[in-house]
């Protein structure tokens, strides 16, 4: 079930904003709060799929929260604005990735919002993963070169001879190549 941070000032509009939500469909799990401060607050504690703004907060108008939140974590970011003020804060919040929604809301536009803040967050995951994935690669390949060096350095090898070895030894040993790096770096080092 989607996780949803719910910022508003006052207890009758997060309930309206919650009644919407249900109207328009979206089953979530919601988290209520009333100020950029407690949002702050709650979004070092826990992650959010979907973080929905309603500004003006208390503490702050709500942008720069949202844009805080757009830059340091991978939740959706949706910011409620009136409709005379909507496009200036789009202005400010858009290269963070921000979706401004003109107050009052409508369905259409609302759902629209919420389905590209959707796959967006969906883009940044997958981004997320394999950005994990190639520094793992990276990782590997470093150690796999200090190996490769010390084998050149202590055993008199060429890099080609040091090369083979290490990757005789993993099919051997039916090891990845990280492990038999590791074994001779543990080896060969003081």
């Amino acid at each position: 079930m989607e996780r949803i941070l719910l910022v508003s000032a006052t207890e009758k509009s997060r309930t309206m904003l919650s009644q919407f939500l249900t109207s328009c469909g979206v089953q979530a799990q919601l988290a209520p709060a009333s100020s950029g401060a407690e949002a702050r607050r709650m979004l070092v504690d826990g992650s959010f799929d979907l973080i929905l703004v309603n500004t003006p907060l208390p503490d702050e108008f709500g942008h720069d929260m949202a844009q805080q939140a757009a830059n340091d974590t991978l939740s959706g970011v949706i910011l409620l604005a009136k409709a005379e003020i909507a496009d200036s804060v789009a202005e400010k919040v858009e290269d963070d990735g921000v979706f401004v929604v003109p107050k009052p809301l409508s369905r259409v536009l609302f759902m629209q919002a919420l389905r590209m803040t959707r796959a967006a967050r969906s883009r940044l995951t997958g981004l997320q993963s394999e950005n994990r994935r190639l520094q793992k690669r990276i990782e590997d390949i470093r150690q796999v070169d200090r190996a490769k060096c010390l084998l050149i350095e202590c055993c008199g090898m060429t890099e080609p001879e040091a090369h083979s070895y290490i990757e005789q030894q993993a099919m051997n040993q039916r090891r990845s190549k990280r492990d038999i790096a590791e074994d001779i770096i543990g080896e060969k080092t003081p």
